[in-house]
């Protein structure tokens, strides 16, 4: 059986000239991404933007399918709303028709203009309309955390539509303290996704959304290493910590999703003791370098029953995805 990859990320072949990341290529098979001030964010080869590149290296890999998603850093949540709303217009366009195209190996996840909510539920609308499974959104949208109740609406559309949501880190904490060794992405993303979860625990929205259909990247990121901590520190400071949802965050470990991207096999087993295999889907981060080469290569390594390795692969994505496996090249 090949595996479901919930975590992909794929490019358009061109960008808007006012996205906040335009593409230079430097040759038929790569590309450079350039920030708005010209320094370079990352380099890119054609399995970014070349679904015939990425389905040949799925094939070689064992993924049968791929779900796809933009790179974070083409959220746009600092632009505009007008313009935050055309560039996921152009984004989630252009992921529907991979999709069309290659109906059995590519299952979307749109993105959202979050500096707007009124503007990210109507696209969240038309992302289902367009066949997407959800959308993938950052770890937070601006100033807003995820428990902000600004948008709250746009998870109580998801939830009412069964739109699947993924939670991806960017625009990490203390950057600015962290200029040097990559620490951005090896601290900060972590960080990251344990404040996305904490935040939709204690704001109370899983509480009030119980049908929403929620997966976090990374494993959960610095969630379960702390969740002993997080756990404890509900319980002895309630005056603090539970002021806007009175269930501790142990109640809700069987209500959200997570990736299997974490690098090692200890740290694996512990997000299964946590969550459960149930919970937990193969992600590999592909095409970057932070991501895992071949996907699955950690769960194929581990010593699992072929049940929990089966779900592990596929099952757990296609539950969280709605999806079922008799759609796609599994």
């Amino acid at each position: 059986m090949r595996s479901l990859d919930v975590h992909t990320h794929v490019l358009p072949p061109e960008l808007p000239r006012w996205s906040p990341i335009r593409l230079e290529r430097t040759g038929e098979c790569r590309a450079r991404m350039l920030r708005e001030d010209g320094t370079v964010f990352r380099e890119v080869e054609s399995n970014c933007w070349d679904p015939a590149q990425r389905l040949r290296e799925c094939d070689e890999t064992g993924v049968g399918v791929q779900v796809l998603s933009t790179v974070p850093v083409l959220f746009g949540y600092q632009l505009q709303p007008k313009r935050g709303d055309d560039l996921a217009r152009v984004l989630n366009d252009h992921l529907a028709a991979l999709c069309r195209e290659h109906p059995r190996r590519f299952i979307g996840l749109g993105t959202l203009p979050l500096q707007s909510p009124d503007l990210a539920v109507r696209e969240l609308e038309r992302c289902v309309q367009l066949g997407l499974a959800g959308v993938q959104i950052g770890s937070h949208a601006n100033d807003w955390n995820l428990s902000d109740a600004a948008l709250f609406p746009v998870f109580a559309r998801a939830a009412e539509l069964g739109a699947a949501i993924f939670v991806h880190p960017w625009d990490m904490m203390g950057e600015a303290r962290m200029p040097k060794y990559w620490l951005p992405w090896l601290v900060g993303m972590p960080a990251e996704v344990s404040l996305a979860i904490c935040s939709l625990i204690f704001g109370g929205v899983l509480e009030r959304l119980p049908r929403l259909r929620i997966a976090f990247a990374h494993g959960g990121g610095a969630f379960p290493g702390t969740f002993g901590r997080i756990e404890h520190g509900f319980r002895a400071r309630p005056d603090l910590v539970a002021v806007d949802n009175p269930h501790p965050p142990s109640a809700y470990l069987k209500r959200i999703y997570v990736d299997s991207l974490v690098h090692d096999a200890r740290a694996l087993l512990s997000v299964l003791e946590l969550f459960g295999a149930e919970r937990v889907a193969l992600g590999s981060d592909y095409p970057f370098p932070l991501g895992e080469t071949p996907p699955g290569a950690l769960i194929d390594s581990m010593s699992f029953t072929p049940e929990v390795r089966d779900r592990l692969r596929s099952g757990t994505a296609l539950e969280w995805l709605g999806r079922d496996a008799s759609s796609y090249d599994l």
